[in-house]
């Protein structure tokens, strides 16, 4: 720009003096006057635009850096909610493998219940299985809602399980008084037995009430400990096995035990386990109870092995 003026100012200035060669000083002067105004002027407004140059930069790159921060914060909040996403998946999985896992355990439950249980019980136990499948098929129709509160249906969920639960305990607890009446009676049976030396004990009555205390401790072993009433329940169940043994049947602990190939038992099923040592072998579920008579095994037992991989 300063270029142009001054090449300008040269034409001009040598044109003029080409023109008159008596141009004093002072017309130099007057001439040159508006051409430096001018000049003044264009750098006042060069330097006015260079400052606008600087602040539009300036934003510029506050806003670029505004962006590439809201952008880390886009990044972060997707990350946080897929992670969130898929635990809640595996909560959900979790939750609905727990409630197959107790229907399969009160199905079987049902199917060995004991003839002389009454059939009022029996009822209740079918109403309790039948409250679990209602409460999945309303799990599944619930996960199906995608557009609803996900907490708050894992909430309803557990206050779904816990009823549940509960609804166990009291009919377990009904059972276990039952069985203790079944108890009396088997012991008056074993004092018949003792007044006739030659015949043989019957041993149906206690092998029934072995299955039947076996079913419950597996099914109490999938509760929750804090469900209302399992500590009582927990403490009926030992009771019976008291009074059991107090009339010669014992049930060895098996469960949790290690396994191995001498133990005089019937391995149902093996399961492949990635929690436990490579190659070791634990009794993980005990189908059929072992049950011994005076320290002589009259049942063996069946059960089921995990296996480390």
């Amino acid at each position: 720009m300063r270029e142009i003026i001054l090449f300008v100012f040269l034409f001009f200035g040598t044109s003029t003096l080409a023109q008159n060669d008596t141009l004093t000083s002072d017309d130099l002067e007057r001439e040159l006057a508006p051409l430096k105004s001018s000049i003044q002027s264009l750098q006042s407004e060069n330097s006015t635009l260079t400052k606008e140059i600087s602040k539009l930069n300036y934003r510029l790159n506050s806003a670029n850096a505004t962006i590439d921060s809201l952008a880390g914060r886009i990044k972060t909040n997707n990350d946080a909610i897929y992670e969130t996403a898929t635990q809640l998946g595996l909560e959900i999985s979790s939750n609905e493998e727990n409630a197959n896992k107790k229907i399969e355990s009160v199905n079987e439950s049902l199917s060995s219940v004991n003839d002389s249980v009454s059939k009022n019980f029996k009822y209740g136990i079918i109403g309790v299985v039948l409250a679990i499948l209602i409460s999945v098929i309303v799990y599944v129709l619930l996960s199906r809602r995608q557009s609803s509160d996900k907490s708050d249906i894992i909430e309803r969920l557990s206050k779904t399980k816990v009823s549940i639960e509960e609804s166990l305990v009291k009919e377990f607890n009904k059972q276990t008084e039952l069985m203790d009446m079944n108890i009396q009676q088997l012991a008056k049976q074993n004092s018949d037995t003792k007044d006739k030396p030659d015949s043989e004990p019957d041993h149906s009555l206690a092998l029934k009430l072995a299955s039947e205390i076996n079913l419950i401790e597996r099914n109490l072993s999938l509760m929750d400990t804090g469900t209302k009433g399992l500590k009582q329940l927990n403490r009926s169940v030992g009771k019976l096995k008291d009074n059991l043994a107090a009339n010669g049947y014992e049930m060895p602990e098996l469960l949790g035990k290690k396994y191995n190939q001498g133990m005089n038992v019937i391995v149902i099923t093996s399961i492949p386990d990635e929690d436990l040592e490579k190659d070791s072998e634990i009794i993980s579920k005990i189908l059929i109870p072992q049950v011994n008579y005076n320290d002589k095994m009259i049942q063996t037992a069946q059960i089921e092995v995990s296996v480390g991989i």
